[in-house]
């Protein structure tokens, strides 16, 4: 309701001719949204459905266990992440290295420990001021005194529960972070088997496996321990390529934040579940009634014939999506999007940049108050104060009187 002052100051407005104009909006960065699973969506603090696009930021995984830094390339200022902002991306995926965290295994500690954790937590706090959710995955891990720097089919019993009690404690009051639990499972010899599907959810002994792993079961109930609530994202076998038998095999959540995660290259790295077919079949089922995020995607051949696509689907069936990866480097084999941090795009960049610019919407800007002549004002005044005054009459005269009986 408006107040009386209000109403005063426009009349007095009106009256002397001063033109009366809506504040201009203040272009200020807006945090990033808590995001939290409601049925097959994700969801800000007021409910309204959250689409995460974003890209991956490569480099935590192994700077630090081949031992000459912590990230590749700019990223702990607020200078490359306005480049990012430039592309319209709002989630950011920070690919880790379990040693790294940990402090272990002879990782040198101006690159481990105390300083990686900092580093990690001042990046997804500066990408949270930026309003972009961040989504920290275990990428690179090994069992033993083996320092990870390469993928294994598996995350391991000895330090991949370690490092999710110690990633949850640290941002379990940040609830625009989600975590990705492990990067691609290919446990069987990448097969999409019952064998391959029980070892992704409970680990142990496991065939294609030398070590002893670590399941998404334990992993989740390592996070949940600490108290912290948030969305975790669980991929399947085949490098995280594939979600057939998701439902069957997802481990059990006590809060039900869970995210199903896959993985989807176009030619010629060829992911099981490349062709439209297989989201047809697999993916849009399962996003129907659980929330799905592609944590990878990208074209393999340097050229923007694939992701397109696939984005596309994705926006239509409300599934989110962060392609590979916000780094300058080999845009075929990596593949990078980017030629320089600026935000200069590849071949194959150019096409996720056009896609995110034009799925981004524009935010409306506030109504301005026209400015009206005066000579034009004045009449419609008079005629509204003697409608207002003829009006009180009115109701003046059919008053009851309260002493009549």
């Amino acid at each position: 309701m408006r107040s009386s002052r209000t109403v005063a100051l426009a009349c007095w407005a009106v009256l002397t001719g001063m033109t009366v104009l809506a504040t201009p909006p203040v272009n200020a960065a807006a945090a990033a949204p808590t995001v939290s699973v409601s049925g097959n969506h994700l969801v800000d603090s007021n409910g309204n459905v959250v689409q995460l696009r974003g890209v991956n930021r490569s480099g935590a995984e192994y700077a630090c266990a081949e031992g000459w830094g912590i990230w590749d390339g700019p990223t702990d200022d607020d200078a490359s992440i306005a480049s990012m902002l430039t592309w319209k991306v709002n989630a950011v995926r920070i690919p880790l290295n379990e040693d790294c965290w940990l402090a272990i295994n002879g990782i040198n500690s101006q690159y481990s420990g105390t300083t990686y954790i900092n580093a990690v937590v001042d990046y997804v706090n500066r990408l949270n001021a930026h309003g972009i959710v961040a989504i920290p995955n275990l990428h690179f891990s090994a069992p033993g005194t083996t320092v990870p720097d390469a993928q294994v089919p598996m995350a391991d019993r000895e330090h991949s529960n370690a490092f999710w009690t110690s990633v949850a404690n640290t941002f379990k009051n940040n609830h625009s972070v989600l975590f990705d639990l492990f990067n691609e499972p290919y446990p069987d010899n990448n097969q999409d088997t019952t064998a391959a599907w029980t070892c992704n959810l409970n680990g142990g002994t496991c065939p294609g496996v030398s070590f002893t792993a670590a399941g998404m079961q334990e992993m989740v109930n390592a996070v949940r321990a600490t108290g912290a609530t948030q969305p975790l994202l669980i991929g399947g076998p085949q490098y995280a390529g594939v979600v057939d038998h998701w439902t069957q095999y997802k481990p059990s959540d006590p809060l039900n934040q869970l995210v199903a995660s896959i993985h989807i290259y176009g030619l010629p790295l060829d992911s099981p579940c490349r062709l439209q077919t297989c989201w047809n079949a697999t993916v849009a089922p399962l996003a129907a009634t659980t929330p799905v995020v592609i944590g990878e995607l990208g074209d393999t051949d340097c050229t923007s014939n694939f992701s397109p696509g696939l984005m596309t689907w994705a926006d239509a069936h409300g599934v989110s999506y962060t392609p590979w990866a916000w780094n300058v480097a080999n845009c075929a084999a990596d593949p990078s999007l980017i030629s320089t941090y600026t935000g200069t795009p590849t071949a194959y960049g150019v096409g996720v940049q056009t896609h995110l610019l034009a799925v981004s919407s524009t935010p409306t800007p506030p109504p301005v108050i026209p400015e009206v002549p005066l000579a034009l004002l004045l009449p419609l005044v008079a005629v509204a104060i003697f409608g207002a005054a003829t009006l009180i009459r009115r109701r003046r005269r059919s008053r009851p009187r309260s002493d009549v009986s």
